[in-house]
Parts: structure tokens; sequence; C-alpha cells
């Protein structure tokens, strides 16, 4: 049996990955947001959303302690909170300003593995705060990794359909050229072991893009080396797998799907359980609880769902109509109902004091600073009409409007406005080899990185051609001017 507890909508965008620690739920999401909460009654916590990064957040992971939180973006670094405080602890700047698709800690901490677009891989010494080493893993884009329970190996994959096998000094101990058709999307081992005194063994899992789970065993012998060979092929989900996670006593294991579901299986038995269907679009990441029998998914609905593997009294929904945030997670006033344009100078003064601006309430006051003037303040206008004098505190003015409109406002936005990279409205729309539309500098700076893939399917580009999209940029001027 396995029982929804509780759905998580705090999301603004796609949530691309989920981890648990022994007490708290990491989500992360193109919205460029990690959200934390605690995982006794699914709170989150105050220091949540983390917004330190300035592109989608493709991955997070916590520590083996839950100290620390290892997150990863399309803006090329690769950033270590402290979960006591929620501040960064480190930000690794990825060599090259590749964007960053997968991280994970190694079992002790001691190393942060991150892998690019450009298909190298990056150890990080986390006690020293250093780059251990880099190389070249892949002709593709890295898209999955783990480390085997040992922490003397971790597995890579890409979207060339490739498995590989390395060990901490980065060299190849074995590969399986083509573990899944058309690209590999995640991975993951199972914390249990066997060994029989020469040989241990590590059981893996991976999914991919021919809409198949596998299950793996490798193989580690002193004298022998490493192999890799396939155990099983799961195909209870009909569209491809994008995630995948063994239960911490490696009895179950889930996948999430593009047919939209949640897939349960006896991972010794090779057996479908469950399919759960709750989520409306693509389920893009799953993970287990280090301990027991609770579990997480997520999706590009925006959702986060926790659920309870076996009996178990399901915790009070959480109600389905999520109120209105600020970027800093923080409920509203009630003006927020009103379009910013029809703020009244006492809204202004509110949302100043809020966003912890009380300094410049007089001075708005003192100027009859409504919604509308609000809106269309610049930098110009704070130094020389305002006297605002501080450079910080204009660009932090400037900076809380453009959050403030994106929130208040986003919801109104046709989703074909918006650069998929970015995940704001295009001011220069251009199309890609790929058949889609993405903001100019957005798109060049990706087509930068070795191999370019597509953004949005993961598969190589023809050409690196860009063609002006005058007709989407047309209908979205007029969409700004009805605004």
């Amino acid at each position: 049996m396995v029982s929804l507890l509780r759905t998580l909508q705090d999301h603004l965008d796609d949530v691309n990955c989920c981890a648990l620690s022994n007490s708290m739920l990491a989500t992360c999401s193109i919205d460029k947001t990690i959200r934390v909460y605690t995982t006794n009654d699914f709170c989150e916590l105050n220091f949540s959303p983390l917004s330190e990064h300035t592109y989608g957040v493709h991955c997070c992971c916590f520590s083996s302690c839950g100290r620390y939180l290892a997150s990863c973006s399309t803006d090329a670094t690769t950033i270590v909170w402290d979960m006591q405080t929620g501040k960064v602890e480190v930000k690794f700047e990825y060599p090259g300003r590749t964007p960053v698709r997968i991280c994970s800690f190694s079992p002790d901490s001691s190393y942060l593995l991150s892998g690019a677009t450009d298909g190298t891989v990056t150890l990080w010494d986390v006690p020293t705060k250093s780059l251990q080493r880099t190389r070249a893993a892949t002709e593709g884009t890295l898209v999955a990794s783990a480390f085997s329970p040992c922490g003397q190996m971790f597995v890579t994959g890409s979207t060339l359909g490739d498995l590989r096998v390395w060990n901490l000094a980065m060299n190849q101990l074995c590969a399986e050229k083509d573990a899944h058709d058309l690209g590999v999307n995640c991975c993951n081992f199972s914390p249990q072991t066997d060994s029989d005194g020469h040989t241990l063994q590590f059981r893996l899992a991976s999914c991919g893009q021919d809409s198949q789970l596998k299950i793996w065993i490798i193989s580690q012998h002193a004298s022998a080396g490493c192999m890799m060979q396939l155990l099983h092929t799961l195909t209870g989900q009909s569209s491809p797998v994008l995630s995948c996670c063994f239960s911490s006593d490696g009895q179950r294991l889930i996948s999430g799907s593009v047919d939209k579901t949640v897939a349960v299986y006896d991972a010794n038995q090779a057996v479908l359980l469950h399919t759960l269907t709750q989520h409306r679009r693509y389920v893009t990441t799953c993970a287990f609880a280090p301990v027991g029998p609770l579990f997480v998914t997520g999706s590009m609905d925006k959702t986060v769902n926790i659920w309870m593997m076996g009996e178990g009294e399901a915790l009070p929904a959480l109600s389905t109509k999520r109120p209105r945030t600020t970027q800093r997670g923080r409920k509203l006033p009630g003006h927020s109902r009103l379009p910013v344009s029809d703020w009244t100078e006492e809204d202004v003064s509110a949302w100043l004091s809020e966003e912890g601006m009380e300094a410049l309430v007089s001075t708005f006051k003192a100027n009859n600073i409504d919604g509308r003037e609000l809106v269309s303040l610049t930098k110009e206008t704070l130094a020389t009409e305002l006297h605002v004098d501080s450079v910080g505190l204009r660009g932090k003015v400037l900076r809380k409007i453009e959050e403030l409109k994106q929130v208040l406002e986003g919801s109104d936005v046709p989703d074909e406005f918006v650069c998929p990279i970015t995940r704001e409205v295009m001011k220069d729309p251009v199309m890609a080899a790929d058949g889609y539309s993405y903001e100019r500098e957005a798109i060049e700076s990706w087509l930068k990185t070795k191999n370019p893939c597509s953004p949005m399917t993961n598969l190589p580009l023809q050409t690196t051609l860009l063609t002006p999209n005058r007709t989407l940029r047309m209908a979205i001027n007029r969409w700004r001017d009805k605004r």
C-alpha cells in the first residue's frame, strides 16, 4: 500500500529535483529557487527559499549527515548551503563557466561531484573548498551521477546513452556505452552491498529515453577489476523514464516518467507493485528518505508529492490553493491582490517596509510614489530625482521591483513568451535548430559550451545558427503594451 500524505505547491515552475535527509526535504526548480522543509510537519523553514542561483536549478542533494545541501544550475555554479543557517558555505564556479546539470556528495561528504553540459565531470574537495580534478567524461551532456556506497567509485550517465564507472582519480574502470538508447536520464545505487571476501558487488538502477528502467550489477574484484552486468530490465512505464531511486533497505525501487506516473517495484523480484497517477505532468524526480518508508516525487506540474510506503495514517492534506508569496517566501499583505499599477502610496510604503527598505518610506511618500510610479522607476530617477545616493540601495530597489512584477504578474505571462533557459519574458527571441525560441543572450551563452545540445530535448543540435523570431517579438511587445 502507498499513501499520499501531502502535496506541496510552492514552486512557480517545473520541479527538477528532490532530496531527503533525516530531518529535511529540499526541492529545486526552474524558478531559480531551492525550497527546504522539515520532515516533521513539512512546513517550510524560515530561511527558505534559497535564491542565490541566477538561472534554473537542475539538481540538489544532501550530505550524509544532513548538515549541508548542494545545488547546481545553468548559471555554471554548484553551491553548498549550511542547513543550520541557510547561508552559502561555498560557491564553486565550474571551469569554463559551463552550465552544470548534476551534483552528488560522496558518502563521507569529503567530495562533491559536478557534471556539465560539455561532457566534463569535476570533483571538488569539500573540506578545503577547492577543485580536486576535472576531466572529459563523454561527448554528450552529463545528466546523471551517483557515488557507490563505499565512496571509492562513482557512475556518470549522459545524453548519448552511456554509463561509465570511475574511481576517485577519475580513471575509467568500466563502461556500458549503449545502456539506454537515446540517452540516460538518471542513475542511483542501492545502499546494500554484497561481498564474498574477494568481490564487492553493488546494484545500480538507471533509466532513460528508451522508456526502460534497468538494474545492473557492478562487481569490483581486487585482481579482475571492475565489471558491469545487466540484471533486470523493467518496462512498467510507457514513456521515457526521467528518475529512479532505491529505498534505504534496497527492497523497493521507484521511478518517474513522461507518462505522468510513478512506478513502485519490488527491486529483488523485478515486479511492478504500484502505479501512482496523481501528477498531472511529467514526473521529473523521486527520492527515498535515508531511513524508513517515506519518499517524494516532483513534477513539471510544479508540485511535490510526499508518500508513505506501507500502512500509515496520512497527514492532513495541504490546501490546493497556494497563497501568493514573495521571492523570500513570505505572504504578501492584502494589497497584493491588486495589480501593482493600482497600488496606493500606502501600499508602496507597506511593501518597502516588508522588504527591509524602511529608510526609503519617507522619501517615497514625499514624492507621492504610488504603484504606477514604482514600476516605472529607473536608476537615473532614483539617483537624480529621489536622491537615493547609495548604489547598493538603488540596485536593491530595482531588483525587488523586478521580483515583485514577476511574482504578482507572472501568472498572466503566456508560456511561449518565456525563455526556457532564463524563465523570464524574452526581449530578443531567436529560434534554434531544435525548433524552440530562446532569449538571444541566453542561448548564445549556452551554445559556447563544447558539443552543445538542446536545452529542451538534450539532443545534439545540428547547427548553432539562430534565426530572429520577429513574429514572437511583435506578439510579446503587443502583450507588454496592453499591460
